[in-house]
């Protein structure tokens, strides 16, 4: 798995997790979904990403000419 699919797939479960509480716990959960997105979409024009960032120091072990 890249390193890329790792960031989109944490993502994904982040945004499906954070509907899931707040449909069950509190509407507050809802900011998650917002700052998840909001990364997204500001690393989509900056190209910096905290997520890559803390991935690949702490769990991607891929090749390290592909990044």
């Amino acid at each position: 798995m890249s390193l890329e699919n790792i960031i989109r797939a944490m993502a994904g479960i982040l945004i499906l997790i954070s509907v899931v509480l707040t449909q069950y716990v509190s509407p507050y959960w809802m900011i998650l979904t917002i700052f998840v997105g909001l990364n997204l979409l500001q690393s989509a024009f900056t190209k910096f990403c905290p997520a890559e960032i803390i991935v690949k120091n702490m769990f991607f072990r891929g090749n390290p000419e592909r990044g």
